[in-house]
């Protein structure tokens, strides 16, 4: 299947609500596991961690706190692991929020606090948040969609993340409009485009700022992610020329198996091709830097997991310590991560995280 017949086809199936809304079965994360976890894959995976002697995998450090702050969000892209959505109501709580900066304060090890959602900046707490983040001198990073900055009642943002020197790191899955609106919705581009002018007009993605601005490449079709860098300069290139807009960096993220992916993935019929491609390409160089090695992730509801791709499976630290209001650092930090068949998202090609590729 070529480009434009992937596009064609994931534009076609780009919903309109989340799986949540529309009392869909893999909205429920055991439903998911069924069809993820046959016993027969998640031994292969374990088997080529121990031949690779790098079993049981473990976590080394925690330097980074991902909080996703709730599933509410603007968009509803096709890709999303986290069925998010203007219809979705689970947003973080100022207890839970006291909590995550609580544990800041207590742990300077965690140097950076990694915002996520959802459309992070939708929760009523998510100025609050980086504000008292970077008065505790932590590196606050704000995954955004873009299209938020563009929007009524936020357009504060770009000032605002300016100011607290906060790393946007930006999904943009394409440098053409017929891809990107494929899979983000009709208009995404366009209001990306906006969003990335705006930054780049306070500095972002210009060097000696010190206002980092990253973009994130995901495939629109069921592939893996091209090489990082040559696809780093390809968006320089093109985004250079057409509007006038540089950032600092790229990262590719392959696309997980999990949630409304899946759901896609099984609906045309590919789910089982596209699992045997991510297994086939295991890539043991990449399980070193894999995000749950030296991140927690932290739900909505303050419950602790390996990863935010683990925490919309439902699948909890394996630890006494399993909420944000009792986290203990020294059991987590070197805890034993839970994986399954969907961990070879992360660890095919090239490898796959919130830092971008790893080998």
């Amino acid at each position: 299947m070529d480009s434009a017949q992937e596009a064609g086809l994931t534009k076609k199936m780009t919903p309109k609500t989340s799986l949540k809304h529309r009392g869909e079965r893999l909205a429920d994360p055991q439903q998911q596991l069924v069809v993820l976890s046959p016993m027969t894959a998640s031994a292969r995976f374990e088997k080529q961690l121990a031949d690779t002697n790098q079993s049981p995998l473990c976590a080394d450090e925690i330097s980074i706190l991902q909080v996703n702050v709730g599933k509410l969000c603007n968009m509803t892209c096709a890709h999303c692991h986290v069925d998010a959505g203007p219809d979705r109501r689970e947003v973080m709580k100022k207890d839970v929020v006291e909590a995550c900066i609580q544990v800041l304060a207590k742990h300077p090890q965690i140097r950076t606090l990694d915002l996520t959602g959802g459309a992070p900046e939708m929760n009523p707490y998510f100025r609050y948040m980086v504000e008292e983040s970077t008065r505790l001198g932590r590196h606050v990073i704000d995954r955004c969609n873009l299209t938020i900055l563009t929007m009524t009642g936020y357009k504060y943002l770009p000032e605002f993340l300016a100011k607290h020197k906060v790393e946007v790191v930006a999904s943009l899955p394409c440098y053409l409009e017929e891809n990107t609106d494929a899979q983000r919705g009709e208009g995404a581009y366009n209001a990306s485009i906006e969003g990335l002018l705006l930054l780049n007009q306070l500095g972002y993605g210009v060097p000696g700022t010190g206002l980092t601005l990253t973009l994130v490449f995901n495939p629109v079709g069921q592939s893996l992610p091209p090489e990082q860098s040559s696809l780093q300069e390809a968006y320089r290139k093109e985004l250079k020329a057409r509007f006038g807009i540089v950032f600092n960096r790229l990262f590719t993220i392959t696309n997980m198996p999990v949630s409304r992916y899946l759901d896609y993935l099984l609906r045309i019929g590919e789910y089982e091709t596209y699992m045997q491609k991510l297994m086939d390409a295991f890539n043991p160089s990449a399980v070193e830097g894999l995000m749950c090695r030296n991140t927690v992730s932290v739900s909505w509801d303050g419950s602790l997991y390996d990863c935010d791709f683990n925490q919309m499976l439902d699948l909890k630290v394996k630890s006494k310590s399993l909420d944000i209001q009792d986290f203990d650092y020294q059991l987590l930090a070197k805890r034993r991560i839970i994986t399954g068949q969907h961990c070879y998202g992360c660890t095919a090609g090239s490898g796959s995280s919130c830092q971008g590729s790893l080998a």
